[in-house]
């Protein structure tokens, strides 16, 4: 299948790849197939709506920048996925990117979790939680940790 998409022109995907965020992501709850697009080399990937070509998120690894990232998964969100073991899940992080790198951010507080086996993905926004919607990817610390 051809897809279009907004940083690569078009591209040859399988549809057995596209991601289910079956209620879409906060502010696009109508887009709710996507394909993640790793960017060969980097802890980056491409999250692009597989119906919207200009609709597309740069996403990150955020255990790479933050090694004491770490949340729960409410049992809610276990059952919507479908996860069965916790290697069924990954974590990407929606990163702004600035024209200034050192200044790009991650969003801590609401992480996409993706059912790998399921091809299912929601974006969590965790409540009563120390993480920001911007963390500085450069800071390698999370706000609140000494060091």
């Amino acid at each position: 299948m051809k897809l279009q998409t907004k940083f690569q022109d078009t591209v040859e995907i399988n549809e057995s790849d596209i991601l289910h965020f079956e209620q879409g992501l906060p502010g696009f709850e109508e887009e709710t197939q996507f394909i993640l697009m790793p960017m060969d080399g980097t802890p980056f990937s491409i999250l692009q709506s597989a119906t919207t070509p200009e609709l597309a998120f740069v996403t990150a690894d955020p255990f790479v920048f933050f090694k004491n990232y770490d949340f729960e998964l409410s049992l809610t969100d276990q059952e919507h996925l479908q996860v069965n073991k916790a290697s069924d899940v990954f974590v990407q992080v929606i990163v702004t990117v600035a024209d200034i790198f050192e200044k790009s951010t991650a969003n801590l507080q609401a992480p996409l979790i993706i059912n790998r086996e399921q091809n299912r993905g929601k974006q969590v926004v965790l409540t009563d939680s120390k993480y920001l919607s911007r963390h500085l990817l450069t800071e390698n610390k999370l706000v609140g940790q000494e060091g």
